[in-house]
């Protein structure tokens, strides 16, 4: 959410944004509705003025008519504010509803487009495997080697249902442990963040009204979070900090669950789309600069990008266009990495940031060292999300007799170099 004063301020601005975004979202509409808004408030105030100017002459006042004069006026008063009021209640919904509506400014840098088929190929790195054999895909390695069993999970769970067992289980610890290690020497606090989270922090980070399909609702009206981002932005909702105490930089381990509204055509076998998965989530909150904010942006990029490359797997990163950039938010990072059996690229994490945009919504402050109370800005990133990250890994290691030939860097949070094959 946008500061109301910044968009009277800067309608122009305001204006050309929404157009560059593709929206019809209409920004006169909205300070007509602002006008509004601000004409019954100011009336109220004006009316509770004097109704509390009254309150205070009426035990000033020893003459019994003028008093009750007094205490009639007073009534009248409260009546004209409780039927301003009530005007008013419809007119700030209209209003609160119009400014969750309006997107956020998009940083310059972010190319235009139509949708994800504009977005820009803005680096790659790795050699992609070259295999001496007919390589095969990862559900065919990983049953074979007793990694997952899918039919199982279809039995229990129903579509898109797996387990991870055996070298499966094992690995996506190692991997876990492994980003543990990895993100926390980079300065990052270690929290396991609850995935049942109350309807109003999904609206405030931009996930509801869009993506309702996509999310699976409890019998009491809570949703279950495809993200860490979600509890770990609620959790300094409504609070003021300190500036000494930005940036919060934050790794967040939880479970995840996310329908795949709209993809049941789409990766219906494996591990690429599934219900319920895990995933570590890098979020910083930091002080209100743009400046810092950018710097801290390619810097959770750059970690994730630096993870892979210490698992050795080929990627590329992906500048988002506008019209495939949420409106929630001001630029975006996806790195994807390779998957052999497909011979593309497949996505692995998003890194965005949104200034104050989510915090508004949240009321997340700090103090800074001049004593102003200022929104602090929001930045997120995928650290680790399993099991799809084992999809590119297994088969981009995998040997000519069906093992698997681990990176370096995991062996020793796996015990073991590679997962052999038995037959």
């Amino acid at each position: 959410m946008l500061d109301i004063d910044f968009i009277r301020n800067n309608p122009d601005l305001i204006k050309a944004s929404v157009k560059r975004r593709k929206s019809d979202f209409n920004v006169d509409e909205l300070l007509k509705v602002d006008d509004m808004r601000r004409d019954l408030i100011t009336r109220i105030e004006i009316k509770r003025a004097e109704q509390n100017k009254t309150t205070d002459l009426i035990p000033q006042q020893t003459d019994i008519d003028k008093k009750t004069q007094l205490i009639e006026e007073m009534k009248g008063l409260k009546a004209e504010i409780k039927e301003l009021e009530e005007e008013l209640n419809p007119v700030k919904e209209l209003w609160q509803g119009l400014m969750m509506q309006l997107p956020n400014i998009a940083d310059p840098s972010v190319p235009d487009g139509k949708s994800e088929a504009d977005n820009v190929v803005v680096k790659e790195w790795g050699t992609k495997p070259q295999f001496d054999f007919e390589p095969k895909d990862h559900i065919e390695l990983m049953e074979n080697l007793g990694m997952i069993d899918l039919e199982r999970g279809t039995k229990v769970h129903g579509f898109r249902g797996y387990f991870m067992k055996g070298a499966g289980a094992k690995l996506q610890w190692a991997i876990w442990n492994f980003a543990r290690d990895f993100y926390t020497e980079a300065g990052f606090e270690e929290f396991v963040a609850p995935a049942i989270i109350r309807p109003d922090y999904f609206y405030a980070t931009g996930h509801l009204p869009a993506e309702a399909d996509d999310l699976f609702q409890t019998q009491d009206g809570d949703y279950l979070s495809g993200t860490a981002e979600v509890p770990m932005m609620a959790y300094y909702s409504n609070e003021i900090l300190d500036e000494e105490d930005l940036p919060f930089k934050v790794l967040a381990f939880s479970p995840c669950y996310r329908r795949e509204a709209g993809s049941h055509s789409k990766d219906t076998k494996g591990l690429i789309r599934v219900h319920e998965f895990y995933k570590l989530e890098q979020l910083v909150l930091c002080a209100a600069s743009h400046e810092e904010t950018v710097k801290f942006h390619e810097e959770i990029n750059t970690l994730f990008e630096s993870f892979l490359e210490k698992l050795e797997l080929p990627y590329q990163r992906l500048l988002i266009s506008m019209g495939d950039l949420s409106k929630s938010k001001v630029k975006q990072y996806d790195v994807e990495a390779w998957v052999p059996s497909q011979n593309q690229y497949r996505e692995l994490s998003s890194a965005s940031y949104f200034h104050d945009f989510q915090t508004r919504r949240f009321n997340i402050r700090y103090r800074d060292t001049d004593g102003e109370i200022r929104f602090v800005h929001s930045l997120n990133n995928t650290a680790a999300a399993t099991p799809r990250l084992l999809v590119s890994l297994v088969e981009n290691f995998q040997q000519a007799d069906g093992s698997i030939m681990l990176p370096t860097v995991l062996h020793k949070y796996f015990g073991a170099p590679m997962i052999k094959a038995t037959n």
